[in-house]
């Protein structure tokens, strides 16, 4: 498959819309002719896929049916070199499932608008679909934030014209891709002060940390809150925001490196808990107080310790799993010695017609534009890497957000 790299255009292209996309499937990247996983379904590692896919141009698709997933935890030794341009997605439990192929893109429908691409936002979320924690019918191309502008409007769209730049966050999932067609009910302006990058990097985790301090708990001045992952895309945006708002802010990180960051984004107090433990260290920061609220996007290693952490009818408000979620560990008896309070908010119900979702982006937008919100666009791909974001991201090699940019433009 022929790759344009750094601008050049294809003579083709005009007359031939396709486009590259990062794909889950379920083909794996094979070594010595044997395959890196388990019970891998095909050694065969890139399919061009001519399905008429009304979906994207550059994009990366996952495979790999639920019943071949084998251990979210296998060792690295799984993953191997993958021989050709393919993205070497964890298989759907390493990166290497992802895999870069060509597809067709339709024209937007009844409603519907087509994007060009300029900016990728990745979010822990791709990886719990790539992995089957979430589940989606494979293959599937995963994603779910993006900015870009404007290629083709539908019928009966007036809101948008071609040329505009906009963004979108959540769904319909699918912006591992060069375009991508999503409904204009989604799509979001992009203001003009805002470059596509930060825009990409934070209409989701923005989004997703207004409703966590406005929505589903409203922080206010003299709260005490605890943030766990708070150098991570979300957390380094929920420190700030509660910071703002007049919260003393207590995160925990895994590294030194990760603590300054978070002390730089509004913490007053940074817990490294790979060698304190966060639960001793809440008791004695709060006088044994605890806290009104926790934030808490780890999940099952976390879980009850954020529930020792409150105070008496304090929340817990859960809003990912990294750690894992299976079996979910809640209890109702959990909750009942101190009266507490659990939540497991998400985007999607906080957003549910036009004038919430508008109000949301506007809210971080004003945010950055007020300098009140940092976004730290601290790590950039090309598209056709994706597989190597996701495994950087699930080592714990990064810190606030991550972007893909497609291969057509430059880094």
């Amino acid at each position: 498959m022929h790759h344009h790299h750094h601008g050049q255009t294809d003579p083709q292209a005009a007359s031939s819309p396709r486009i590259r996309v990062a794909r889950c499937r379920c083909d794996v990247i094979t070594s010595n002719n044997r395959p890196c996983l388990l019970r891998a379904p095909s050694p065969r590692v890139l399919q061009l896929a001519h399905s008429r896919l009304r979906a994207r141009s550059g994009s990366f698709t996952t495979a790999a049916s639920p019943d071949r997933l084998t251990d979210a935890t296998a060792p690295d030794s799984t993953l191997c070199t993958p021989a050709r341009p393919t993205a070497q997605h964890h298989n759907v439990f390493t990166p290497q499932v992802l895999s870069w192929e060509e597809v067709e893109i339709g024209e937007p429908n009844e409603g519907e608008i087509r994007i060009k691409n300029k900016a990728i936002g990745v979010n822990y979320v791709d990886i719990y679909y790539r992995t089957g924690l979430h589940r989606a019918p494979l293959p599937f191309i995963p994603g779910k934030e993006a900015v870009g502008i404007v290629s083709a409007v539908g019928p009966g769209v007036t809101s948008f014209k071609v040329g505009d730049v906009v963004g979108y966050a959540d769904n319909p999932m699918g912006s591992y891709a060069e375009e991508q067609i999503i409904p204009a009910s989604v799509a979001i302006p992009i203001p003009p002060a805002i470059d596509d990058k930060t825009a990409a990097s934070v209409l989701l985790k923005g989004m997703t940390a207004y409703v966590l301090v406005r929505q589903a708990f409203k922080v206010q001045r003299g709260h005490t809150v605890l943030v766990h992952a708070a150098a991570g895309g979300v957390g380094s945006l929920l420190c700030q925001w509660a910071n703002t708002l007049g919260a003393t802010v207590i995160g925990t990180v895994s590294t030194e490196e990760k603590a300054a960051q978070a002390t730089q984004d509004g913490c007053q107090h940074v817990i490294v808990y790979t060698k304190e433990d966060f639960v001793t260290r809440v008791a004695e920061i709060t006088s044994g107080e605890g806290v009104h609220v926790v934030y808490d996007a780890v999940g099952k290693d976390t879980f009850q310790g954020s529930l020792a952490c409150l105070m008496p009818r304090g929340c817990m408000i859960s809003y990912g799993q990294s750690s894992g979620s299976r079996p979910d560990p809640v209890r109702l008896s959990d909750l009942a010695p101190k009266s507490l309070i659990l939540g497991r908010p998400g985007l999607m119900h906080y957003t549910t017609n036009r004038d919430e979702l508008l109000q949301a982006a506007s809210e971080v937008f004003d945010g950055i534009t007020a300098g009140v919100l940092q976004v730290h666009a601290n790590h950039v791909y090309l598209l056709s890497e994706a597989a190597r974001a996701h495994k950087d991201l699930e080592a714990r090699r990064t810190s606030g957000s991550i972007v893909l940019v497609p291969d057509s433009q430059s880094l």
